[in-house]
C-alpha cells in the first residue's frame, strides 16, 4: 500500500499535469478559434473583393453591386476604443491612487467591492441606460437630432473599462514595498509628489498591464456599440458623428445572412481582422511589459 509520503509527493505531480492541460487546452481552443475565422475566410479573400476589403471604406453587402470595404469599420472602432482610453485611463489611474493612499481604509473596503461590482451589470443594461439617460444630453451638446455618435459609445466604454483598470491599478500601487513611501515622505516629499513620482512610476508594469485588459475589453465590446453608436458605416469626421464598429457588424448582420455566401464569408474576414488586431494589441503590450521587466531587473539585484 502507497504510503502517506509516497501520497504527498503524487499531489504536486497530480497537480502539474491538471495545469498543464488546462493551460494546453486554453492555446488548442485559440488554434481553433483561429482555424475557424481562417477556413471561413479564405473562400472570401479567394473571390474578387479582397482588395476593397482592405483599401475601401464602403460597407454594404446588400446593394446591387456589393462593398466590403472595411476602413469605415476599423476607423468607428478605433475612433470610440482610443476615446474611451482617454477617459477611463486617468480616471482609473486617479480612483486606484485615492483608493491605495488618500481614503481610509473603511471607505476603500467599501467602495472597490461597489466598483468592481459595475463590471458585472450587463453590457444591454449599460446601453439602454445610455440611450435613455446619455443620448439626450449628447444631442443637446452637438447640436443634432439624437446622440447617437462616437462620443457616446467611448463614454459608455469608458464606464465598462473602468472597473478592470481600477481594480488591477490598486492591486499594483498596494503591491508597492512600504519603505519606499516612507523614504520618500521622510526625505521632504509631499504626499503628491509620493504618490506620482515614487509609487506610480514603481508600479508602472502593473498599471500598464490594467490599461491592456482595460483596451481589450473596449475593443471587443458589442451590444453597447451596437446600441449607442449609430450604426453608420461611414469614416466619422468629428466624435459626432454616428459609426459602426467591426464587433457590431458582426452582431447585426451574421444572424441574417446565407451560410455560404460571399457576406457570410465576409463577416468571417471581419472576425479575422479584429482577431488579428486583439492580437497585435496584446503581443504589443506582452513586449512592453517583457521590457520594463528586463530593466528593473539589474536594479532590483543591484538592492539585493
Amino acid at each position: 500500500m502507497p504510503t502517506t509520503q509516497t501520497r504527498n509527493h503524487r499531489i504536486p505531480d497530480l497537480a502539474e499535469v491538471f495545469f498543464r492541460l488546462v493551460g494546453g487546452s486554453v492555446i488548442l481552443i485559440l488554434l481553433g478559434i483561429l482555424l475557424l475565422l481562417v477556413t471561413n475566410a479564405i473562400p472570401f479573400f479567394a473571390g474578387e473583393h479582397t482588395v476593397d476589403f482592405f483599401f475601401s471604406e464602403r460597407w454594404n453587402p446588400s446593394s446591387s453591386q456589393p462593398g466590403y470595404g472595411i476602413l469605415s469599420l476599423v476607423a468607428g472602432t478605433l475612433l470610440t476604443t482610443l476615446g474611451a482610453m482617454v477617459l477611463a485611463v486617468p480616471l482609473g489611474i486617479l480612483t486606484a491612487l485615492w483608493l491605495t493612499e488618500i481614503a481610509p481604509p473603511r471607505v476603500s473596503q467599501w467602495i472597490k467591492p461597489a466598483i468592481e461590482l459595475l463590471s458585472a451589470i450587463p453590457s444591454v443594461v449599460i446601453g439602454f441606460l445610455g440611450i435613455t439617460l446619455l443620448t439626450p444630453l449628447m444631442a443637446g451638446l452637438s447640436g443634432r437630432p439624437n446622440g447617437l455618435n462616437a462620443v457616446s459609445g467611448s463614454v459608455l466604454l469608458a464606464i465598462m473599462a473602468l472597473p478592470t483598470i481600477i481594480s488591477m491599478t490598486e492591486d499594483a500601487l498596494r503591491s508597492v514595498p512600504s519603505a519606499l513611501r516612507e523614504a520618500s515622505l521622510a526625505l521632504g516629499a509631499s504626499r503628491w509628489e509620493t504618490m506620482t513620482r515614487i509609487i506610480l512610476p514603481a508600479a508602472r508594469s502593473g498599471v500598464f498591464a490594467a490599461i491592456m485588459l482595460g483596451l481589450g475589453r473596449a475593443i471587443g465590446e458589442t451590444m453597447t456599440v451596437l446600441m449607442i453608436t449609430g450604426n453608420t458605416p461611414v469614416i466619422p469626421g468629428s466624435i459626432f458623428d454616428p459609426v459602426r464598429t467591426l464587433t457590431a457588424t458582426i452582431a447585426i448582420e451574421l444572424g441574417e445572412v446565407p451560410v455560404g455566401s460571399e457576406h457570410f464569408h465576409a463577416l468571417f474576414a471581419v472576425g479575422l481582422a479584429l482577431f488579428a488586431i486583439t492580437f497585435f494589441v496584446n503581443l504589443a503590450a506582452d513586449l512592453v511589459m517583457r521590457r520594463q521587466t528586463r530593466m528593473l531587473a539589474p536594479s532590483k539585484e543591484k538592492q539585493s
